[in-house]
């Protein structure tokens, strides 16, 4: 076979290779712009946008949006990619790479039609790349480490730009060594609102990252060779009771935005309210496609974003319907796993309570957060939409629980109790089957 064509395509990458090193040499000539680092694992306040095109911020669930500086009408971000330390939930810390102080990663917005150029810091021990999942770029902007780019190696700052060219909901994520990357933590949203402002405009936008680790009790690193059995499903590197509600005003049109980069699908549920799906990573669905849900499944690498009237007041669950997803450290799995009757485990994952099990330190029970009741009976995967009459516009603080109208909770009969159940027949019937080797019927 000829080498001439293989000779050109070299000569093509060098070329690029060359116009790239010289269009990051003058970028690194200026300043870099800051890289805020973020601890705290509450969610933080929207960030209004302070200078740039207008848009609604999002509210990232336990998260916050990174600032940006705008340069000769270009705005620049600047990630580092580091190892971090992310509380699961109180009780229970992990040792997780992420972004900027956390993982996830800070939610990126811009505007359709921005000119963005992101700066990447690596302060890993291996080399990474960043990969800007759903986005319309230039090829060597796509950030697959060995195939678009070479590898950022450990201790080097790159640059990637490109122009935002659609509205949407995306991520970001390694795509180099991601088995392990993704395994602890690395991974981000990223937000594109619409040119226009008014455009699938709601009154409150939450985003958050669906993502799971196996952490065995007691420990606190991920395996990052797991590839089925995962025990902590979280939100936002979160895990109920860490996870913080979403408070709404009633009669608010409320749109949660959601993206999925574990190993298996979520059906995600609400409750007390019926939503459409709005959108994907692909876009927003035409009205007309839109149906009603209480449930949308959300596949591995997919986005959705739903959206709904917030008309019914209350403290309403929001989870995943996957019913080992809303546990926790999947406690039965600890060694010091009682022999316990089955109704006594039962008791034990309701109240969330350590009486009938010692747990090793830094693992959560597997389920239990203290709720107006009682303990409540999920984990993992679960938050509760709090929707509210008297709230301000833009007030997201956790308003306390439901104090549900007298008459409207459900209560024990007082009444006479039931009859009693009729006596069981010593001999369930039994049914005339077929012989050995005999069949009823034709073929």
């Amino acid at each position: 076979m000829s080498t001439q064509p293989i000779q050109r395509r070299q000569f093509l990458r060098g070329a690029a290779l060359a116009l790239g090193s010289a269009a990051v040499s003058r970028v690194g000539a200026a300043s870099l712009p800051e890289a805020p680092i973020q601890h705290s694992p509450l969610t933080q306040p929207p960030l209004v946008p302070a200078n740039g095109r207008p848009y609604q911020p999002v509210v990232t669930l336990n998260g916050w949006s990174l600032p940006w500086r705008m340069k000769e009408g270009i705005k620049e971000f600047h990630l580092v990619a580091e190892p971090i330390e992310r509380e699961i939930a109180p009780g229970m810390t992990a040792q997780l790479w992420g972004y900027n102080g956390q993982s996830p990663g800070p939610t990126i917005e811009v505007v359709e039609g921005d000119r963005v150029r992101i700066f990447v810091t690596n302060r890993l021990s291996q080399a990474t790349s960043v990969h800007w999942h759903g986005q319309r770029l230039p090829n060597g902007m796509d950030g697959v480490a060995g195939l678009t780019q070479p590898p950022i190696p450990p201790g080097k700052t790159w640059v990637y730009e490109f122009t935002a060219r659609r509205a949407g909901t995306f991520m970001y994520h390694p795509h180099a060594d991601e088995m392990v990357q993704m395994a602890m933590g690395m991974m981000g949203l990223w937000i594109t609102h619409p040119k226009n402002p008014g455009l699938m405009r709601v009154d409150r936008d939450f985003a958050f990252l669906i993502n799971a680790y196996d952490i065995d009790p007691g420990t606190a690193t991920p395996k990052v060779n797991t590839m089925t059995d995962f025990n902590l499903w979280t939100w936002n590197s979160r895990a109920f009771p860490g996870i913080d509600p979403l408070v709404v005003r009633q009669h608010d049109r409320v749109r949660i935005r959601m993206g999925n980069l574990t190993m298996t699908n979520h059906p995600i549920h609400l409750h007390g309210h019926d939503f459409t799906v709005t959108g994907t990573d692909g876009g927003w669905v035409p009205p007309a496609a839109r149906w009603p849900e209480v449930t949308t499944d959300i596949a591995v690498g997919q986005m959705r974003a739903i959206e709904f009237d917030a008309s019914e007041a209350g403290d309403w669950a929001l989870h995943c319907h996957k019913t080992h997803h809303t546990m926790n450290a999947m406690s039965h799995d600890a060694p010091a796993r009682p022999e316990a009757a089955p109704d006594a485990m039962a008791h034990h994952m309701h109240m969330g309570m350590e009486t009938a099990m010692k747990l090793p330190p830094n693992t959560l029970p597997m389920t239990g957060g203290p709720g107006p009741y009682g303990s409540i009976g999920m984990g993992g995967m679960f938050s509760v939409v709090k929707v509210r009459r008297q709230l301000a516009r833009n007030d997201y603080r956790d308003p306390g629980w439901y104090q549900a109208p007298p008459g409207s909770i459900a209560h024990e009969w007082q009444g006479e109790p039931p009859p009693a159940a009729p006596q069981a027949a010593d001999q369930a019937p039994t049914m005339d089957m077929p012989q050995h080797g005999h069949h009823h019927g034709g073929d």
